[in-house]
């Protein structure tokens, strides 16, 4: 990218991580929209696709002090702590007139030294209340929850069909997504579901999720369970998934679940709510705060087996309440938590603070 091109460029998007992570993905989907609204590019090029602007931070560097053609300062929009390092070494030694937005979703306790990163922040966007509560050192100057691909999650025409599509067993699709360890509390819904499903022969839970070496010992300990119980083809680790496929796994689920531990925001459960299923969820994330208790499943105390085994039960024997609950579920996604909501919000508010 040259100085001329750089001159149209009115929005900065942080990329700094070589990782894939959640983070990630929500960032792509953003862009999609993004790109529409307002002319960007993002400093980092991993995982970019070719039709998006990208550029290394070096090279961004070399063309910091570019003006832009309207003169006002740019909008650097940082999620990470090396984001919020990159804008300012580019606003203090490199002359780049920006105006830096960090977006926090964590939902712990910070460090020092981000707290003075904080501090020297033009704004601080918050995804949740709950995460907004952690910024002790300076608050929130808006909160602007992430939302779901609702084109991309969608609920299929018929939820029978979508399950029978996928192959397993039964007729009732549990579901829960995400790395397989101990802080994703995974063995709460193998824990209830070894107690809950023998009663119910038509329901099997799926595990869809990667589980990396340090964490095998953990898994081994549920399959061993599993075993024992004589449930191995009712609870199922089917590993890590193509990200081309999760919305169709997603559509055959009556209900996913997400047991959490800890959490920083946690889309599953919101992409199995735009999928139409039903959800149970721990208090951790943002969940307390999107799902409607009884209207589009439930959100209950964090590890507590005996309330899942209750609410897991509820949600299987009552098939026609967990059918409604799945379609509440999907209109208070697309009404109140689509992804291109997130990235107009986005780029509205960037506008009021330049």
């Amino acid at each position: 990218m040259n100085n001329d091109e750089f001159s149209k460029i009115e929005l900065l998007i942080g990329n700094s991580s070589r990782k894939f992570s959640g983070g990630t993905s929500i960032m792509l989907q953003l862009l999609d929209y993004q790109v529409e609204l307002k002319p960007l590019v993002v400093v980092g090029k991993h995982f970019v696709p070719d039709n998006i602007n990208s550029i290394s931070f070096l090279n961004f560097l070399r063309i910091a002090r570019t003006k832009t053609i309207n003169g006002k300062p740019r909008i650097f929009y940082a999620r990470r702590n090396d984001e919020m390092i990159q804008a300012l070494i580019a606003k203090w030694f490199f002359g780049a007139k920006l105006k830096i937005i960090f977006s926090s979703s964590a939902q712990r306790t910070h460090t020092n030294f981000t707290k003075w990163l904080m501090q020297n922040m033009d704004s601080i966007v918050s995804t949740s209340k709950m995460a907004a509560s952690y910024l002790t050192s300076r608050p929130a100057d808006e909160i602007i929850p992430h939302g779901i691909d609702v084109k991309r999650f969608q609920p299929p025409q018929n939820k029978n069909e979508a399950w029978k599509r996928l192959g397993y067993p039964g007729s009732f699709g549990i579901g829960i997504f995400g790395r397989v360890r101990h802080s994703k509390g995974i063995d709460v819904l193998v824990d209830a579901g070894i107690s809950i499903l023998p009663k119910y022969p038509e329901a099997t839970i799926i595990i869809c999720g990667e589980c990396i070496p340090t964490d095998y010992r953990y898994k081994k300990q549920m399959e061993d369970k599993i075993k024992l119980a004589d449930l191995e083809e009712r609870i199922i680790f089917i590993g890590k998934q193509d990200f081309k496929d999760l919305p169709i796994l997603f559509q055959g689920m009556k209900v996913v679940a997400a047991l959490s531990r800890n959490e920083g925001y946690g889309l599953t459960p919101l992409e199995g709510m735009a999928s139409g299923a039903a959800v149970l969820t721990s208090e951790e994330g943002a969940w307390k705060e999107i799902i409607r208790n009884d209207v589009d499943g439930f959100c209950i105390p964090t590890d507590n087996l005996e309330l899942t085994e209750l609410k897991l039960e509820e949600l299987i024997s009552n098939n026609d309440k967990t059918k409604e609950m799945g379609l509440n579920a999907n209109k208070n996604i697309v009404e109140n938590y689509s992804i291109e909501d997130e990235a107009r919000k986005i780029i509205e508010f960037a506008e009021t603070i330049n």
